[in-house]
């Protein structure tokens, strides 16, 4: 496991079969959900999908960086059918984080890199939530401190329609300014098509009570702005310091062994979306 800009992640070969198959084991993942693929340079994505003119915009743009693209896969990418999940679309980025792109730059191919945590649990962003999750299951873990932006990418899929697939790290209308058109947003009800689309997902072993203007007794309390609460995702009201801090805390929480987390609204725009996306998540019921 190793950290990038956005969460830790757990890493694999993604042209080997044994090894892809190696990180759904220690996950508990289920095999219908696709991996994300990380490589050091534009030019090694391009050999492996079908690269278009808005790729290459929103790459400019936003490459290294918390952005993942899905796009058609090339004929004979050497890429292990187990991360795709038998879909004839990759997931590709290039992450921001200096030992992430030291890793990937020596490994010098392709590495598949779910986040480094037990599939449907919270994500972890400090080495020590990757152990506590996965510990005895994975050969290492590179302790890299905690991660920058705290959420997973946001995955764009450019069909014809450019569809952001998951809310994440760049928000939805700084994407929209780089392609010049307003971009489509994934139906509920669709099939999975890209990582981070299960209804429970990132979830502690407590409820979790959304949408919280008041507290009730025994609940943990995780506020957002100028609120009374046991940890405040961010007393300013900042929205990247919310998104930063939001699944440490959740993890801090649960390990307090309260029945409830109780979390403040959040406002529904910029990356409050994909904020409010994993509190959703987590508060869904469980399958």
């Amino acid at each position: 496991a190793f950290p990038t800009e956005t969460v830790y992640g757990l890493g694999a070969d993604a042209g080997s079969g044994d090894a892809v198959a190696r990180i759904y084991a220690a996950k508990g993942r289920p095999s219908f959900n696709p991996l994300i693929v990380h490589v050091a340079e534009l030019e090694a994505a391009k050999n492996l999908v079908i690269w278009s003119d808005q790729a290459e915009a929103l790459a400019s743009a936003f490459w290294p960086g918390p952005l993942t693209l899905v796009l058609p896969i090339k004929d004979g990418a050497p890429i292990s059918k187990l991360v795709t999940a038998g879909l004839d679309t990759l997931a590709v980025r290039i992450p921001d984080a200096p030992l992430a792109r030291r890793i990937l730059a020596a490994f010098g191919g392709p590495v598949a890199a779910p986040s480094a945590n037990q599939s449907g649990q919270i994500s972890p962003v400090r080495a020590e939530h990757v152990l506590s999750g996965l510990g005895g299951k994975i050969e290492a873990v590179l302790d890299g401190g905690r991660c920058d932006v705290g959420l997973e990418s946001s995955v764009l899929g450019l069909a014809e329609i450019p569809t952001l697939l998951r809310p994440g790290g760049i928000t939805e209308d700084q994407i929209s300014k780089v392609i010049g058109k307003r971009i489509a947003e994934r139906h509920g009800g669709d099939a999975i098509s890209a990582p981070g689309q299960l209804r429970s997902h990132y979830a502690p072993r407590a409820t979790v009570r959304l949408n919280a203007t008041e507290w009730s007794a025994g609940e943990a309390r995780l506020g957002f702005g100028p609120v009374d609460c046991d940890i405040s995702l961010s007393e300013q009201g900042d929205l990247a310091e919310a998104a930063r801090n939001l699944f440490d805390a959740l993890i801090q929480l649960d390990q307090t062994g309260a029945q409830v987390i109780a979390v403040s609204p959040i406002p529904q725009h910029g990356l409050g979306i994909a904020i409010n996306d994993r509190l959703n998540r987590a508060a869904a019921e469980r399958d």
